[in-house]
């Protein structure tokens, strides 16, 4: 079992940063891949980034060169800094887990169904 808790999200002007956190609980064996999603009412959930336990990561297209994942394995924390947001990037984020240690990333954008775990989700507003 692992327990997902977001924090970080707010309402910013386009051009905004803002940083999410994710804090981690339970076993780390499930735990081996994370990643961010997100959700705009109507619209699917779909991936952000993805990172692996051994630091691996893959990201959206239109989110790559403004946002970095990245995990602090030692203090069980998922970050997710976001900079330069746009209108566009306004969505509930969410935090996900997965036991399985996938070769392959990019793929997992697309598939939220492949992940195990999931946080409550931290809304983020971009105004332009």
């Amino acid at each position: 079992q692992v327990t997902l808790v977001e924090s970080g999200g707010g309402s910013v002007q386009a051009g905004g940063s803002l940083r999410l956190s994710c804090a981690a609980s339970g076993s780390t064996a499930n735990r081996e891949t994370m990643a961010w999603f997100r959700q705009a009412p109507s619209k699917e959930r779909t991936g952000v980034a993805v990172i692996r336990r051994d630091g691996i990561t893959t990201y959206e297209d239109s989110v790559r060169g403004r946002f970095i994942i990245s995990r602090d394995n030692a203090k069980n924390v998922l970050y997710l800094e976001m900079t330069s947001l746009k209108p566009e990037d306004t969505a509930t984020y969410y935090c996900a887990a997965d036991p399985s240690r996938w070769s392959s990333l990019r793929h997992l954008l697309n598939k939220p169904a492949s992940f195990t775990y999931w946080g409550q989700g931290t809304q983020v507003t971009v105004s332009s």
